[in-house]
């Protein structure tokens, strides 16, 4: 047992709560990465896991499961009561859709209860397999709005993962809306572990940084190093703060009821790359606090129409006690929050300290004092201590830790004094005033492996049973478990007139109580047997054995049709109930010329693209008389922080092609680009940008695809299209002119995406500084100000020019958007200029070269160098070391999908 000085758990029986009062208590699902976590799940009271196989899964990092253990695991998850969902929520390449059906199938015949995907084709390709199997919209869709979820709706998911930095506040809109337009789905959010600082499907940093990709599963973490803050030029002393973002870890124990309240179906603990104890802890805290939150919740019921949350900061409902607070914190802790849940404030959520585990707060150091042989630090403790616990010394500077076990511990008045063993700590490195920290406490992490270790079951969900039966006939038992499965059994022998010992009520409770190794236990016995009479205590034990064993049976059983009987195979020519895009041999849009898109940021940038239209290019555009080989700037991209801005470029372009006298098709067109996300309260944003009357717009997001219905538009990169499924999908569903292909897929992935549907279909950026992370967390906000958000913060993004320096020295570029959202793009721009021609050569005719913060005379430079390497005047190697380039191309140093062969 834990020391007694330290906070614990009580040691209460765990059972499932189905909610009182009219509220349902969500379900309650909890992360495995391997076997003994699903086991750790179970046991401490999970009503779903999570779990990936070795393929398609965002953590592949992790030990997870083979396709050999599904019939296995499904067996004990549905045996115990427990939903297992499988985690395929990676982008999918297109030479891996055959093999991904394949998986597919053995997935949905093995029981599995739900798919958790991110990929738009795949699901496609589950819907095609199976008229019922359930989808999971993963967090990596990044829904963040009603209209994601209508998307998801539409696309045949059953569930939507809510993007994590949804507040309490927009998710009660979200309900609203969904039940206004009669569209709803069932919403789930994580409600403990990691936050990652960038939107879940929308960071690139991995990629960038290392060539892994996180849509793949190789996600390096980089949002855990540190960063110095270079603002004008200079840089930024912010003394121990360097983790600039790295969030503290999620814990939305406080605001629980809120989440009931507001309707919440699902809570989500992340950590399939944590330990068993972590799984049995944070899953045991979770569950007894949804157990005590159902059953002091009022009585009324709001509905989505009044909703109990309806200010802005949503105050904490529930007090986590100190245990449940200590035992969350030696879990793992980097510190920990309510994230988004309460509103945003970029104060609280990333303290910068520290990027790895911490746990517990200990104390300053107060003295560091000599006694005989030994060094022992002083500490006034906020977290009991004892010996054998790990503990780390934190000095500000977090790669120079100083930790290990204690072997001594004394108190004495206020302070208590410590030891290290002599070799394990350097104590020169260790001052008064450093912080203490309790890491690891050996007691706790042996009675939390109790709750879990052993064959035996040791959390019991309900079962009621019901009693019948007369004098000469035999004895009926039903029983009924929470999932509604019912079993009936009937005695051997008829019931007779007691002599002695009749049947009562409470005999027969007691008897049918005791379920000892099974999962079950006696939730409420009605008894409907007249008085006086008896069965042998055999018959009655031989029913309960029967109940249990039907109720065992029917848990175990579970089949999903699949719509398809004989292997599915990959016809390129064949459109698949309307999977894949049709291809012919002759393509005409091949025959259209090759065009270079440029994609500005600044008015400057813009008058100085349309400064490059010599009155040669001039007269090809205006006579429609292009060259496949010649480039033009026909169309151009924009994306300003200021949507109000657009109306001025619209303007701009329309003056120069009416001083140029261009007509209206066969001018420069201008399509804007509106924010890549969009919050329940921001379509006022939307509104702004289609006053602008552009030609088209960049469609970014799900919101937009709704919004813009009618218009031209170009799907964006952040849309993730790396297969031909999801390219028909948004293609053809919404009537899209092109679609860019996502940034995740390397140079051969590409030429495949470019072989398996129309050519023409596409647009590939060539030129870019990569987006890496787009975040909710407001860097000019949390280190230029002391404000929480954009109503207090003073709005250092429009005064300072920002940029994040790395490990490496090199600077990386920060922007805000329309949304006051932070984007960290790659300081040094990359190119694809090597395999232009290969590219062409499959029927690509679309290139986009994206500008950041580059000058007019930068963006000059840029673009003739690629009109000459259009024009075969220079090499693509030629073109990146004049330009001092990166030459790179999404995952150029390999991917994922080596493992998959």
């Amino acid at each position: 047992m834990t020391s007694p000085n330290c906070p614990t758990i009580e040691e209460e029986e765990l059972t499932a709560m189905e909610g009182t009062e009219g509220w349902i208590c969500p379900e309650l699902l909890a992360p495995a990465g391997s076997w003994d976590c699903a086991k750790a799940a179970v046991e401490n009271g999970a009503d779903a896991i999570y779990f990936g196989l070795d393929k398609f899964n965002a953590r592949m990092r992790a030990e997870n499961f083979t396709v050999d253990d599904l019939p296995e695991l499904m067996s004990f998850l549905h045996g115990r009561g427990v939903r297992g969902y499988i985690t395929l929520n990676t982008l999918i390449f297109p030479q891996e859709v055959k093999a991904a059906a394949h998986y597919l199938r053995t997935v949905i015949a093995a029981g599995v209860d739900a798919a958790i995907v991110q990929d738009i084709g795949l699901c496609r390709l589950i819907r095609h397999l199976s008229p019922d199997f359930p989808i999971h919209a993963s967090t990596q869709m990044t829904i963040t709005s009603a209209a994601g979820v209508s998307f998801a709706k539409q696309l045949g998911c059953h569930l939507v993962v809510l993007a994590r930095e949804c507040s309490l506040k927009e998710i009660n809109k979200i309900q609203r809306q969904m039940k206004a337009a009669d569209a709803g789905l069932p919403l789930e959010t994580f409600v403990h572990g990691a936050l990652c600082v960038a939107y879940s499907g929308q960071c690139l940093t991995s990629e960038s940084l290392g060539g892994r990709s996180a849509n793949r599963g190789e996600c390096a973490q980089a949002c855990r190093m540190t960063y110095d803050l270079i603002s004008d030029g200079e840089k930024v002393e912010l003394g121990d703060r360097a983790y600039l973002l790295s969030p503290q870890d999620l814990s939305g124990l406080p605001v629980i009821p809120n989440l009931i309240q507001a309707g919440v179906t699902s809570l989500k603990i992340e950590g399939r790359l944590k330990t068993p104890e972590y799984v049995a802890s944070v899953t045991r805290v979770y569950r007894q606090a949804l157990t005590r939150a159902i059953a002091n919740l009022p009585a009324t019921t709001p509905t989505p129409d009044t909703p109990n949350i309806s200010f802005s900061r949503p105050k904490a409902a529930y007090t986590p006690s100190p245990a449940e607070k200590y035992t969350l914190e030696m879990s793992f802790s980097r510190g920990l929050s309510t994230g988004w849940f309460q509103g945003i404030d970029n104060q609280q959520l990333v303290h910068a300290r520290f990027g790895k585990k911490r746990g517990a707060y200990i104390g300053q150091i107060s003295s560091i004092t000599r006694k005989g042989k030994d060094t022992l630090l002083g500490v006034v403790t906020q977290t009991p201590i004892k010996p054998g616990d790990g503990v780390v010394v934190d000095s500000g500077n977090p790669e120079a830790d100083q930790g290990g076990r204690l072997y001594r511990v004394e108190t004495k008045q206020k302070e208590t004094f410590i030891g290290f063993g002599r070799r394990d700590v350097n104590l020169q490195r260790i001052s008064v005033g450093d912080r203490l920290w309790k890491t690891n406490d050996p007691e706790l992490d042996k009675t939390t492996r109790r709750t879990y270790s052993g064959d035996q079951p040791k959390f019991k969900r309900p079962i009621t049973i019901s009693l019948t039966g007369a004098v000469g006939e035999a004895l009926t038992a039903t029983a009924q478990d929470s999932q509604g499965h019912s079993a009936i059994a009937t005695s051997d022998r008829p019931l007779v007139a007691a002599h002695s010992q009749p049947l009562t009520s409470d005999r027969l409770q007691q008897q049918f109580a005791r379920l000892g190794n099974t999962p079950f236990e006696l939730a409420a016995l009605t008894n409907h047997l007249p008085d006086g009479l008896m069965l042998p205590v055999s018959a009655l034990n031989q029913l309960r054995r029967e109940l249990v064993a039907q109720l065992m049976q029917q848990r175990t059983k579970r089949a999903v049709p699949l719509s398809q009987p004989e292997p599915w195979t990959l016809n390129p020519h064949a459109s698949h109930r309307d999977l894949l895009p049709e291809i012919t041999t002759i393509d005409t849009e091949n025959t259209k010329p090759t065009q270079l898109i440029p994609f500005v940021r600044t008015q400057s940038q813009l008058k100085a693209v349309l400064g490059m239209l010599t009155p040669s290019v001039q007269q090809q555009i205006q006579n429609n008389i292009e060259s496949p080989n010649d480039s033009n700037q026909h169309t151009i991209y924009c994306e300003f922080e200021d949507p109000v801005k657009y109306k001025e470029a619209v303007q701009a372009v329309a003056k120069f092609n009416d001083v140029q006298g261009f007509s209206t098709d066969s001018g420069v067109e201008l399509f804007i680009a509106p924010p890549r996300i969009i919050k329940p309260s921001e379509n006022y944003i939307l509104e702004q940008v289609k006053k602008a009357k552009a030609s088209g717009y960049l469609i970014r997001n799900y919101d937009q695809l709704a919004f813009f219905a009618g218009e031209r538009c170009v799907g964006d990169f952040s849309l993730n299209v790396a297969n031909p499924l999801t390219a028909r999908y948004y293609k053809q569903t919404f009537y899209l002119e092109r679609v860019c292909a996502s940034y995740d897929l390397n140079v051969q992935q590409l030429e495949s995406l470019l072989s398996s549907a129309p050519a023409h279909w596409f647009e590939i950026t060539l030129h870019q500084h990569m987006p890496m992370f787009h975040m909710e967390h407001c860097v000019f906000c949390a280190f230029l100000s002391t404000g929480t958000d954009f109503t207090n913060c003073g709005r250092p993004c429009e005064k300072h020019s920002v940029k994040l320096r790395d490990r490496t020295g090199t600077e990386h570029i920060l922007q805000a958007d329309a949304g006051c959202r932070n984007t960290v793009f790659n300081g040094r721009a990359q190119t694809g200029a090597e395999f232009l021609s290969r590219f062409i050569a499959k029927g690509a005719r679309a290139f986009r070269i994206e500008f950041l913060d580059e000058s007019p005379a930068e963006v000059t430079q840029t673009l003739s160098a690629y009109r000459q390497l259009l024009q075969g005047d220079i090499s693509g190697e030629a073109l990146w070391q004049s330009l001092n380039l990166s030459s790179q191309l999404g995952v150029t140093r390999g991917s994922l999908e080596k493992r998959h062969r």
